[in-house]
């Protein structure tokens, strides 16, 4: 059981010496490099410490100021709206006209045998006449252009009133009772009016 014991140990102990041995070669070869640097770490032993005064006074750091951010405000937009603008119609008064009169002119009046004649604005003359007998009264009027015409006829009290013409320029008018009449002949003749009153019985 030594033996076997002893056999495991042997290597161990081999890598040890070996090592040991390693180290001690290293230390030899390195002693030659160590005394030449020696004299140098001496050298600057000897020199004489520095004097802290004559080194310059550092010089002051610079501080470059950091720029500012410029403040960025937003613009306020105020939006007025416009106020609707009132427009006031001016009043129109409406204008009244008052209504121009008509003139009328009345064209001159003559007389002529009983008949009153005017001339209108045409140049035509107008006859007029009044006719009264018994049987009633009667209005004829004529006109420079041969016509005859009848503008009224009232009868009396029992009498009856009856207009014969039997062209534009000839009229009679009767007024008629038993066995009596008045009768009223008016014509257009040589450019002038001629009326003619006659009685028939009694």
């Amino acid at each position: 059981m030594v033996a076997v014991r002893a056999s495991r140990w042997t290597p161990i102990v081999g890598w040890l010496a070996a090592t040991a041995t390693s180290i001690v070669l290293a230390s030899v070869a390195l002693l030659p490099v160590l005394r030449t640097t020696a004299p140098e770490d001496s050298a600057l032993a000897a020199l004489p410490a520095a004097d802290s005064s004559s080194f310059p006074a550092p010089l002051p750091s610079v501080t470059t100021p950091t720029p500012a951010a410029p403040s960025t405000v937003a613009p306020t937009t105020t939006t007025t709206r416009p106020r609707p603008t009132k427009t006031t119609k001016p009043t129109v008064k409406p204008t009244t006209t008052p209504p121009k009169a008509t003139t009328t002119t009345t064209p001159p009046t003559t007389t002529e045998d009983g008949w009153t004649v005017t001339t209108g604005a045409d140049g035509v003359r107008t006859y007029v006449r009044s006719f009264k007998v018994e049987g009633g009264q009667a209005v004829i009027r004529m006109t420079s252009d041969s016509v005859v015409s009848l503008v009224t006829a009232t009868p009396a009290d029992g009498w009856a009133v009856q207009k014969v013409q039997d062209s534009p320029d000839n009229l009679a008018v009767y007024f008629n009772e038993t066995n009596h009449s008045f009768i009223i002949h008016a014509t257009w003749w040589d450019d002038r009016p001629f009326a003619e009153v006659s009685e028939i019985g009694s």
